[in-house]
């Protein structure tokens, strides 16, 4: 199995921690000595001795010095974002200039937190042997432990194979409101959509011929290296310009922990609180301050009284100061600065 590790991102949500030059997965979370991105070329090396890494352009030398190790001609660099269906359309390009095209390839994102590495290994490796054996595209998605109004989800279909507990897809779901995502939850009959996809090129060609013949066009416009189109790519998700166009879909359950740290409240959930529920990092002085995500990476001394519920975070970048129910929208007014 060939591992594709896609490290886009605006740098966005997690701002000011994160920055378009320097977007979340290449930060360390929780005190790690590596960041999002080195924990999951750690955990890719379990499943695959062929590992590949997608990157845009403006970030992609920090990218680059974080992994050492990766043979150059393993760093595909995207000329400009646009998106996961064109990134992986050039990444799947160049892959097959160098690798067999019936090999499994296990796309995943750079920026999730996962503790569990046997989980993460087995479930890749069940997928690898259910697409090898089917030659459909098989996707991963975690069980929801809450009712997420942040993330999409999947909901399973009919069981294709109960050694595996590999299901049809059924339908996609777009993030829903709470009282939806409850029911989601209740039922056990939905996963939360993760963006990983197993399949071998030759099963991506055919999917993309047959559902999505416009990302088909720009697959095979990039042959031989040619970019010169590339800028003028409309900027789509691959799940909007394929997967969930495509047909005969299958989903695996993980068997491992998930966290995709799409704002601070999710960040809070994966660091390690101390009594009063507070993850205090830097030179910062509390009183009567519960439940908060606070991060000061500059000299200059913090003082905070008497807040709950709260992300404040100081950085050369600047400062936040937000309610962490409403961080999500912290990607918003991040731009307004960008």
């Amino acid at each position: 199995m060939i591992a594709l590790i896609i490290a886009g991102g605006s740098g966005t949500r997690l701002w000011p921690l994160s920055t378009p030059d320097f977007p979340k997965h290449l930060l360390k979370i929780n005190d790690d000595e590596n960041s999002l991105l080195q924990s999951t070329y750690e955990r890719a090396k379990t499943i695959s001795n062929d590992i590949f890494v997608v990157s845009e352009v403006g970030h992609a030398e920090h990218v680059k010095n974080q992994l050492p190790d990766l043979p150059d001609q393993n760093f595909i660099i995207e000329p400009a974002r646009r998106g996961t269906a064109s990134c992986i359309a050039l990444a799947l390009n160049k892959i097959k200039t160098l690798k067999n095209i019936d090999e499994p390839i296990a796309i995943i994102s750079a920026d999730h937190y996962i503790r569990d590495i046997d989980g993460f290994k087995y479930s890749f490796k069940m997928a690898s042997k259910i697409t090898q054996k089917l030659d459909r595209i098989v996707l991963i998605g975690a069980e929801p432990t809450y009712p997420s109004t942040g993330f999409g989800y999947i909901k399973k279909g009919q069981l294709v194979d109960e050694n595996y507990s590999v299901f049809s897809v059924d339908s996609f779901k777009e993030k829903p409101d709470f009282d939806t995502a409850t029911k989601y939850l209740k039922s056990g009959n939905y996963v939360w959509n993760c963006g990983y996809f197993v399949a071998s090129i030759k099963t991506f060609e055919k999917e993309m011929k047959g559902n999505a013949p416009e990302l088909y066009q720009k697959y095979s416009s990039l042959s031989n290296g040619k970019l010169d189109k590339y800028l003028e790519f409309e900027i789509i998700s691959i799940d909007y310009a394929l997967i969930e166009k495509a047909n005969d879909l299958l989903v695996i359950p993980a068997t491992f922990d998930w966290m995709d740290l799409g704002s601070f409240n999710d960040l809070a959930k994966s660091v390690e609180a101390n009594e009063d529920g507070n993850y205090i990092l830097g030179n910062v002085k509390t009183d009567s301050v519960t439940n908060c995500y606070i991060q000061n990476t500059e000299t200059k001394p913090i003082a905070i009284i008497g807040l709950d519920n709260c992300v404040v975070v100081n950085t050369k970048e600047g400062m936040l100061v937000a309610r962490k129910d409403l961080s999500q929208k912290v990607g918003e007014i991040s731009k307004k600065f960008l």
